[in-house]
């Protein structure tokens, strides 16, 4: 693991089996490239994290092998769900001594800068693209946030932060707010001109995706 900065800041990673990763690509992705570019968009929000130490959160075998080459702490929740995952993590690294934490999803490609996201006692909330997920949520470990995604949940997060009496920061990153969940996403230009030459779609169009 890289060293703890002096901030006592870090980044959490909740990661699904990369086998069960992106169901709605199955229609231009085959198995083993969904699982390839699940795996592949993950290398990229961990590397976003820089200098900060990086945790995964999951219950599944393969993705804390690969957390582990990629020099990230599992944090082990089976059966938590994503919301319980997501807290039981962020208690755990206020336990550690961590004082903030960016809590981002682990497919997006195009992450980057995740330290600048944590401010002092502050919350700062990152929409996906379409202002309805929440693709990374900044905040303080010691607050008790109950952390709500699912469909709509970036009303949901915005809702509880304004609640916590916290100031609260809406980040619109044209970058942070591009993740990969449908065939649509996969053409978009902020989207394609990152995609790794590997990666093609199936029969349905043969064509190798721009990159």
């Amino acid at each position: 693991m890289k060293g703890r900065p002096s901030q006592s800041h870090a980044v959490l990673v909740p990661v699904k089996a990369f086998a069960d990763a992106k169901a709605r690509l199955s229609t231009v992705l085959a198995p083993d490239q969904r699982k390839a570019v699940a795996r592949w968009m993950a290398d990229q929000v961990v590397a976003a994290a820089g200098e900060l130490p990086v945790y995964v959160a999951c219950d599944d075998d393969e993705v804390a092998q690969w957390a582990a080459t990629r020099g990230a702490v599992v944090l082990w929740h089976p059966g938590a769900g994503l919301n319980g995952a997501v807290s039981r993590s962020v208690a755990q690294l206020a336990d550690q001594g961590f004082t903030g934490v960016a809590v981002a999803h682990g497919d997006l490609p195009r992450a980057h800068d995740l330290a600048t996201l944590i401010l002092p006692e502050t919350i700062t909330l990152v929409p996906d693209a379409r202002r309805d997920g929440t693709n990374v949520v900044a905040l303080p470990t010691h607050l008790d946030y109950a952390f709500a995604y699912g469909a709509g949940s970036f009303h949901r997060h915005l809702a509880l932060a304004i609640t916590s009496g916290l100031p609260t920061t809406v980040r619109h990153d044209p970058l942070l707010a591009r993740d990969i969940d449908t065939p649509e996403d996969l053409l978009h230009p902020l989207v394609t001109e990152v995609l790794p030459a590997w990666l093609q779609t199936n029969q349905v169009n043969p064509t190798p995706l721009a990159h």
